[in-house]
């Protein structure tokens, strides 16, 4: 059994839902989970230019965590290619490219899930499927995306 800590990608809707009343008490439960060491954190600049209009709070919740439980990875260009390539088969419309760029960022460098808020472009059953089809007829491993209600129950 592997009881390495698992690496999660956190998109911008899981920061903003902190202080939503909708998703703050599954978001908060996450953040105390990541502060316990139970998650590695891996972030992007896509996460960190989408956070430049949020409230200093939330900007806060990603600078206030130790460096130790966040890894920082880059929009790349093979990034950038697989997110578009998401586009043209239509798994969500082209007004989604950001959310893409995360989905594509996410399964690039590997990471265990893809954690976010967004139920329309990502957290969704129809969208998964054809993200992680594009995935497999392009190389890629599948990527197991949920939202942080699942992480926290599942956890324990």
């Amino acid at each position: 059994m592997d009881y390495r800590v698992a690496k999660i990608y956190l998109d911008t809707s899981v920061f903003g839902g902190f202080y939503d009343s909708d998703f703050e008490e599954e978001t908060q439960i996450l953040f105390e989970k990541i502060n316990l060491g139970q998650f590695q954190v891996i972030y992007s600049n896509t996460t960190e230019e989408e956070l430049l209009g949020a409230p200093e709070r939330v900007k806060d919740l990603l600078q206030n965590l130790a460096e130790n439980l966040k890894t920082k990875v880059e929009l790349t260009e093979e990034a950038v290619n697989l997110a578009d390539a998401y586009l043209s088969e239509n798994v969500v419309g082209r007004t989604s490219r950001s959310d893409c760029f995360h989905i594509a960022i996410a399964t690039i460098y590997e990471v265990d899930i893809l954690v976010s808020w967004n139920f329309k472009h990502i957290v969704n059953v129809k969208r998964i499927r054809g993200y992680n089809a594009v995935n497999m007829k392009l190389g890629y491993n599948i990527i197991d995306i949920r939202s942080p209600k699942e992480i926290i129950h599942n956890e324990d």
